[in-house]
């Protein structure tokens, strides 16, 4: 369980709040059932905001997790939970046996913090001192839009209505959705957008770099549940394949989430205990991929 646990901590590093009484929770976790509208003709124009503007508006996300991981022969899954604030934190929580702390994962604005809690170890530093997500131009922005179903455009917080011309959009042949396609320096970004509930089923990222090779970045959305008048997804799978790290070529992460909220009432912010060991981002990733072998 130690190794297993470990090595999905490992896994996130690379990739980069209320009771079922509060008045916040979301009345289901199970997927709604909607009334698709007829579909009408798609413009570049009306599906890019029709989409931008289907985004969650809710301050916070909350979510018990059920985690897996495929790496190789291996396929795990953990508990947890998941908390986000826009625009200002993700932090993920693995727990073993329902009842014990493993792992923690705090994405911020300013900073990665990962926390080993069976080695009582930890790392915090900026983005800039995290080789993979530095080398693969990945910032909290990048990660916060991939795990809230959004569009996205690198180095900006948010999508502005004066961004949306530098997408563009592809009808799929066949098909009632839309490629919406965004190039941006080394970054390739392509969303498959539903026209007809306007929601983001998937997002593929390719980035390309001459000093750390070629990163790919899979999610697939679905499963959407009532987040206040919007929809949100509870299945997230992600795949990532990269040349940037050799112990870590091919992976496959899922996010089922359950019990979803918008409750805020939860500290945004994990000070280590004084009994926890700093270390650098390189002896963490060392430690954690050695009992990946």
């Amino acid at each position: 369980m130690k190794k297993i646990l470990l090595s999905l901590i490992a896994a996130l590093a690379l990739a980069s709040c209320g009771s079922k009484k509060d008045l916040d929770k979301v009345t289901t976790t199970n997927p709604t059932t909607t009334t698709v509208p007829s579909v009408q003709p798609v413009t570049t124009a009306s599906i890019l905001q029709k989409v931008n503007n289907n985004a969650v508006t809710q301050n916070c996300i909350v979510a018990d997790l059920d985690f897996t991981m495929a790496s190789g022969s291996k396929n795990v899954t953990v508990g947890g939970s998941l908390r986000m604030k826009k625009d200002d934190v993700i932090r993920i929580q693995l727990v073993a046996f329902g009842i014990m702390e493993v792992g923690r994962l705090e994405f911020t604005k300013d900073y990665v913090l990962i926390q080993d809690k069976f080695h009582k170890k930890y790392v915090q530093e900026d983005y800039n001192q995290v080789g993979f997500l530095k080398d693969n131009g990945l910032d909290f922005y990048a990660l916060q839009a991939l795990l809230w179903n959004q569009l996205y455009v690198p180095g900006k917080a948010n999508v502005s209505q004066s961004d949306l011309k530098e997408f563009t959009v592809e009808p799929v042949s066949g098909k009632e959705q839309s490629n919406i396609v965004l190039d941006r320096g080394n970054f390739n970004y392509k969303w498959l957008a539903n026209n007809a509930t306007n929601l983001l089923e998937d997002v593929n990222v390719d980035y390309k770099s001459k000093s750390s090779g070629s990163t790919n970045v899979n999610c697939k959305y679905s499963k959407f549940v009532k987040m206040g008048s919007k929809q949100f997804p509870s299945d997230i799978q992600l795949s990532l394949q990269t040349t940037a790290i050799k112990s870590a070529k091919n992976l496959k992460l899922g996010f089922v989430l359950s019990d979803l909220s918008n409750s805020e009432k939860w500290e945004t912010r994990t000070t280590p205990s004084k009994k926890y060991e700093k270390i650098s981002v390189n002896e963490m990733l060392n430690l954690l991929m050695s009992i990946t072998k």
